[in-house]
């Protein structure tokens, strides 16, 4: 029986330069029925599952995919993969140092599509001429990554950006937007809750707020959402919630506190440990500690750094590769 686990348990792998860390890496997927994979980083990850099929957490929502497919993940979310048989593929991760998707959503166009998409689901199947292209692009990084050369880093980040639009444009084909236009069809009042959610997110927190808004029944209404994102109504509101915080905690030096108090929360103590449990740490942590290794690139304005926190307690390797180039 499928189960959330405990997302303030999953073993985690922060990329941190100052051990030497790569900001971008391939790496063997071998999940076994009885293992399965439990995972936290601060990574952009892409899983390209070759064979097998099962149930994938992303954080609360639990998503079915099956081979061939490209499963997004975004730094520092909670990754569960459980399936009743073997599954393989290719890891890609990599970091904002080597590729910033919040700075470059506009160039490559996958920000809010592969990535942040709290909408959608993270998940995009592959067939045919789509596999091979992702089959060759990854090839070719791992060759650059194994054999170097001149301008090995724009030669990488070259290919990384050519597969984030194929598969955006992909994602778009399969899924479309929350109108229906693609294979799956969300209902229209879906569309309008995400509208409601994008407007009042800050002031109001619960189901039954929307619901008023939407003249529907909390339950009805949470149903829907269970039935095509995979998640609660609470689930979305929070991500929703979060992906702002995290924002703000990245690209500006706002306290803690008055971000915690535009985002419709008096008590900074419970917005604290509300981030905590969706991100495995402190805001204070994941601000300091994300500015530090970027060099404050991420800061939208100049103002003295914060100083480097020290290294995290947990330096396990929850992705479990194989083998790693």
């Amino acid at each position: 029986m499928l189960g959330e686990g405990r997302l303030d348990r999953a073993p985690e792998t922060l990329y941190d330069p100052r051990g030497g860390d790569a900001a971008v890496k391939v790496t063997e997927l071998v999940i076994n029925p009885d293992s399965g994979l439990i995972a936290r980083s601060n990574y952009f990850t892409i899983c390209w599952i070759q064979g097998g099929q099962g149930h994938i957490w992303a954080d609360s929502a639990c998503h079915p995919f099956t081979s061939p497919s490209l499963l997004f993940f975004v730094p520092y979310q909670y990754i569960r993969l459980v399936s009743e048989e073997q599954v393989h593929g290719t890891i890609l991760q990599f970091h904002a140092n080597f590729l910033c998707i919040e700075t470059y959503h506009e160039e490559v166009g996958c920000n809010g599509v592969l990535f942040n998409d709290i909408y959608g689901v993270p998940v995009v199947e592959l067939e045919g001429r789509h596999e091979r292209e992702v089959a060759e692009l990854l090839a070719q990084i791992r060759g650059e990554l194994t054999e170097g050369g001149l301008a090995q880093s724009e030669m990488v980040l070259s290919y990384l950006k050519v597969l984030l639009i194929r598969a955006t444009r992909l994602k778009r084909e399969q899924q479309g937007d929350l109108t229906g236009k693609g294979r799956d069809r969300f209902p229209p009042v879906l569309e309008s809750l995400r509208e409601l959610i994008e407007a009042n997110y800050r002031q109001l927190h619960a189901p039954a707020d929307y619901a008023l808004l939407l003249d529907t029944d909390p339950k009805g209404l949470g149903k829907v959402v269970k039935a095509h994102l995979h998640k609660t109504l609470t689930e979305l509101i929070r991500e929703r919630i979060l992906k702002h915080a995290k924002w703000d905690l990245l690209h500006t030096l706002k306290p803690v506190k008055q971000i915690a108090h535009e985002l419709g929360y008096t008590d900074e103590l419970y917005f604290s440990r509300l981030f905590k449990r969706a991100t495995g740490h402190s805001p204070l942590f994941f601000r300091e500690f994300e500015t530090a290794i970027r060099g404050g690139r991420n800061l939208s304005m100049t103002l003295p750094l914060p100083s480097i926190p020290a290294e995290p307690d947990h330096r396990e390797n929850g992705v479990s590769p194989a083998s790693e180039s």
